[in-house]
């Protein structure tokens, strides 16, 4: 049943991220920022990136880890937003601070992308498409924040090292 195809993808941009400055920005390709028509009446954007630092062969094998942020936990790829995957593909939703198409540049007040991202595509977040009104988390998430715009504190709160 595992046909293996050939699929490809070239970057739109790469992430931009000076943690000592605590500067984060998308910078897009100038051939992709027509794209960007519009997207500033929306607040936040959902940023599909590639996680190339740990992009091998060792690491695309990994399917279960313990998780940073619940230590005595382990979980599958699929059951947790590790960026060890098969295909290490990785999602972040973020406030837009501010669009400038002509240089093509997005700014976000963060991201858990290193600088030198690459970028694979942009997604405007709709409430109608990408809010689910009854959720369920696994036990281990129970404590964390109902919302993102609470996640900041909490996660300085309880600090937690990623292995970075």
């Amino acid at each position: 049943m595992t046909n293996e195809m050939k699929i490809q993808c070239k970057p739109i941009g790469v992430v931009r991220a000076d943690e000592k400055q605590g500067q984060y920005y998308l910078l897009i390709e100038p051939e992709y920022r027509e794209g960007l028509l519009q997207l500033n009446q929306f607040s936040h954007v959902m940023i599909i990136w590639w996680a190339d630092k740990v992009d091998n062969e060792s690491d695309r094998k990994v399917l279960t880890t313990t998780l940073p942020y619940a230590k005595s936990e382990q979980a599958g790829v699929f059951a947790c937003r590790s960026e060890y995957r098969p295909n290490p593909i990785a999602i972040t939703t973020m406030m837009i601070l501010d669009i400038d198409p002509d240089k093509g540049i997005i700014t976000i007040p963060w991201i858990d992308a290193q600088d030198g991202t690459p970028i694979l595509d942009l997604k405007p977040y709709l409430p109608c498409s990408d809010r689910i009104r009854d959720v369920q988390v696994a036990a281990w998430m129970s404590t964390w924040p109902e919302w993102m715009e609470d996640a900041g504190s909490f996660f300085a709160e309880h600090a937690v090292d990623f292995g970075e």
